[in-house]
């Protein structure tokens, strides 16, 4: 028999712990690797050349027009700073009246308190009086008469403690016209109502339902008997007058005595009831 030579082994690579050398024969596609990088590197340093002579142009045109340096995306933000005193304003409130060719003092000059109290309203200084003359008063209640509508030549008259409708005219004593004249103020229980002056701080009341003149106690009582508040009458320009403290009731004449009685629905009573408030007699 043929003796079969063995086959030779294949060679192998010594490993590089063997050699102790590294094996530097190229790898496969190493070029192009290596090109791309160097095209890559020349892109950047060509990039920040650019960038680092453009912006050298751009500082030195900033420098000779403006004479500021600020960096490209900066904008030049310009100085509104004040010049201002460091003392706080003298006053009870912190504040102080402007004088001319002062200055406002800046919030960096101010003290914690002072900035806090920058938020509240500076009062005005009052005016002086120009005028040495004292103040107008307020006008005075007008004085009214009260005429009967059926009796006009009749008029609400303070006779003692009692009120009657009595005939008054021009040929009357002052004393007379004079009682028959009320001051017309605003109701005492009501100011939507109306309350009779006398003066001295008297007032027509009502009492027993009758119509009289009395001195104002102060008591509730009183300021609701004097108050009567004007409804529309039958008649033209007159009213009808209902007490406050007893709805639906209104002062009326009967046999010329002034009386606060029920509202009828009477020819008469409306006739009775209805007053016109005329200018004062007295």
């Amino acid at each position: 028999m043929l003796e079969r030579k063995p086959e030779p082994a294949p060679e192998q690579t010594p490993k590089v712990w063997e050699t102790g050398h590294l094996d530097e024969s190229r790898i496969p596609g190493t070029r192009r690797l290596y090109l791309a990088g160097t095209l890559f590197v020349a892109v950047v340093a060509a990039a920040v050349t650019a960038i680092s002579l453009l912006d050298s142009s751009r500082d030195e045109t900033s420098q000779a027009g403006t004479g500021q340096t600020t960096s490209a995306d900066d904008p030049v933000v310009p100085d509104f700073s004040v010049e201002a005193s460091a003392t706080e304003p003298s006053g009870k409130s912190g504040f102080s009246s402007p004088q001319p060719g002062d200055k406002a003092p800046s919030d960096s000059s101010r003290s914690p308190e002072a900035q806090q109290r920058g938020s509240e309203p500076v009062p005005e200084p009052s005016k002086p009086t120009t005028s040495g003359k004292p103040p107008a008063k307020e006008p005075s209640a007008p004085r009214k008469s009260v005429q009967a509508v059926n009796y006009p030549d009749r008029y609400w008259h303070v006779s003692g403690s009692g009120v009657r409708l009595d005939p008054i005219s021009s040929s009357s004593s002052a004393g007379t016209r004079e009682d028959a004249t009320f001051q017309l103020v605003p109701g005492l229980a009501d100011s939507d109502c109306y309350s009779f002056s006398i003066g001295e701080g008297g007032y027509l009341r009502h009492e027993s339902f009758r119509l009289r003149a009395d001195s104002d106690d102060g008591s509730e009582l009183f300021e609701k008997d004097a108050t009567f508040c004007p409804r529309q009458a039958s008649y033209s320009g007159a009213v009808m007058l209902e007490s406050v403290n007893y709805p639906g009731r209104f002062l009326r004449h009967r046999d010329f005595q002034l009386r606060l009685d029920p509202y009828e629905y009477s020819g008469l009573y409306q006739a009775d009831s209805a007053f016109r408030l005329v200018k004062g007699l007295g």
